[in-house]
């Protein structure tokens, strides 16, 4: 068993439960990764708790400033996003940033693009690595029916980006942990969330292992382990459709 496998296994007991689904460490950081920044909207908010454990356990710090209906770059509420984020940046002095694409993430090619070109400048100007990573594959209701192209143009706007910049920020396609499609039972198990949008714990747990393998192929001294004990903490319940309903009646009501 890998030590990224034993890792995902320990940390399901630490996983958040969406409302729609039923030791000490002994490694080291790897030199160039000293914290992760990690970015993205509600469903990013679900993986946090999983990562903070995980990056923790291989001796790197680790913070989310993920938002429950929003944490977007470009599309609604980004401009009130924007306001605060490079702070946040700045102030959080990440070595690198992992921003997950957002449900949010609507607009025009250009319009994607420019938001994506500012997130970059404004990592890069903190003395950060930029890291984009793809969504997990939603099942649209009326609400994100009309913004599905614009989603599902956003991950080759984002390598486009990569590609056109001198400090060449990665791409992580995250089609290797949840498929083309929403899929919500894998393995006998619930893998997403019933609302079509978030995930289950076992979702959770494999993103969190697949991400910290990504890591480590970039930092190969970046090598953490499961702490005892880890699958005994007490399961907490959240309610991942409080933000999201918020967040549509604000892009109803035009605010």
């Amino acid at each position: 068993m890998t030590k990224t496998r034993s890792l995902a296994l320990g940390l399901t007991g630490l996983l958040l439960l969406t409302s729609a689904c039923s030791g000490e460490s002994t490694a080291t950081a790897g030199p160039g990764l000293s914290k992760v920044l990690f970015l993205g909207d509600s469903i990013a908010q679900g993986e946090a708790l999983p990562l903070t454990a995980a990056f923790k356990s291989g001796g790197v710090g680790f913070q989310s400033i993920a938002a429950d209906g929003g944490g977007n770059v470009v599309g609604p509420f980004s401009e009130k996003n924007w306001k605060k984020l490079p702070g946040q940046i700045t102030s959080g002095k990440p070595t690198a940033v992992v921003y997950q694409l957002t449900t949010y993430d609507w607009g025009s090619r250009q319009e994607q693009q420019a938001g994506y070109d500012k997130l970059l400048a404004t990592v890069t100007g903190a003395g950060a690595k930029l890291v984009f990573v793809t969504a997990p594959p939603i099942k649209p209701d009326e609400f994100y029916k009309p913004h599905m192209a614009d989603l599902n143009r956003a991950p080759d706007v984002a390598r486009a980006v990569a590609a056109g910049s001198s400090g060449r920020p990665g791409v992580l396609d995250a089609g290797a942990v949840w498929g083309s499609t929403y899929q919500r039972v894998k393995n006998g198990k619930a893998d997403r969330s019933a609302d079509g949008i978030h995930t289950c714990p076992q979702g959770a747990a494999r993103f969190a292992n697949w991400l910290l393998a990504e890591r480590a192929k970039r930092f190969p001294g970046f090598n953490p382990r499961a702490r005892e004990g880890l699958g005994q903490h007490r399961l907490v319940r959240r309610r991942p459709l409080q933000g999201l309903l918020t967040a549509r009646r604000s892009v109803r009501e035009g605010g």
